[in-house]
């Protein structure tokens, strides 16, 4: 099948791997325009970007979706079908009507639950066991369309958002081909989605970063795993302001009030939270610091019980 592929970070390019594989015509791919990053502000390509240019996929990164242009370079294209995965983009009417077999989208989680930008972090947050892919029909309203296939898979308890991110664009790609098959055969399902069972997903802010220990350990380190890689969760140790990176849930029970932190060696730094429970620290990067275990930061800054 002739397929456009939009899409932008290293989530996409699993499942632009995959049609190419799959032996689909990728006419192009739609991708976000480089962007300046770390400190000598180089522009850096989108993953896409390489992918696409690795297999000869002729590249377009337009600035805007609404001047008639990107539209213009779609009908030139003539593809028989949009395939758009993390694109970062909101697609106009007119381009999701472009093409014959209308425009599908991967997304990373179990629809109509956690539409929006950030679904893994959130399901992560939330406590979910259960996470997933979906593709579906785009349409009007975001991440509101007809849903074609889903595939679950479990979060795993200690499992980051990272890691889980990784799993579900390999997962992604390989249902996306699936399903793909089936539109190019004429069997694909198409299933209403129950609006009134949806959640949202909203991108991820510092807001979010204080660790209030009146929550469970079980709580909080969801919110550690969950806020992976940015904007990570935060709290104060002795007067030191310290980005968390990972934690263990432990099954000791405190009377101590939440917050109070009960150990602090080898193993990590215990504190009380919520309910009774225990939270390790494991690993941290301290205001001006880097990332280190908890015992060589305490090594630098000895905590007194």
């Amino acid at each position: 099948m002739r397929i456009l592929f939009m899409g932008t970070p290293d989530f996409a390019v699993p499942s632009l791997e995959a049609l190419v594989a799959a032996g689909h015509d990728v006419c192009g791919a739609f991708t976000q325009p480089d962007k300046p990053k770390n400190r000598g502000m180089k522009l850096q390509p989108p993953p896409v970007k390489l992918c696409a240019q690795a297999h000869g996929i002729p590249v377009y990164q337009p600035v805007k979706l609404r001047d008639g242009s990107a539209l213009a370079l779609i009908h030139e294209l003539a593809p028989e079908l949009i395939v758009v995965a993390a694109y970062g983009r909101i697609l106009p009417d007119e381009i999701l009507a472009a093409p014959e077999k209308g425009c599908i989208n991967v997304h990373s989680s179990l629809l109509p639950k956690y539409r929006g930008a950030a679904p893994i972090n959130w399901a992560i947050l939330n406590g979910e066991k259960e996470t997933g892919v979906t593709i579906m029909h785009m349409a009007h309203d975001l991440d509101a369309g007809d849903i074609i296939a889903q595939r679950a898979t479990p979060i795993g308890p200690e499992e980051t958002a990272p890691e889980l991110y990784a799993r579900l664009a390999e997962l992604g790609g390989e249902l996306l081909v699936e399903t793909v098959g089936q539109i190019a055969a004429g069997t694909a399902p198409r299933t209403a989605q129950d609006h009134g069972q949806a959640t949202l997903a909203p991108m991820l802010s510092k807001d979010l970063s204080a660790m209030d220990f009146d929550r469970t350990a079980a709580q909080l380190h969801d919110q550690i795993r969950g806020l992976l890689p940015w904007p990570a969760a935060v709290t104060t140790l002795s007067g030191n302001r310290c980005k968390v990176f990972s934690s263990v849930v432990l099954n000791d029970h405190t009377a101590a009030a939440p917050g109070a932190i009960l150990a602090a060696g080898k193993e990590g730094i215990d504190l009380a939270c919520g309910g009774g429970t225990v939270l390790r620290i494991t690993e941290l990067q301290p205001d001006g610091g880097r990332r280190m275990k908890s015992a060589d930061y305490l090594r630098g800054h000895p905590i007194t019980l």
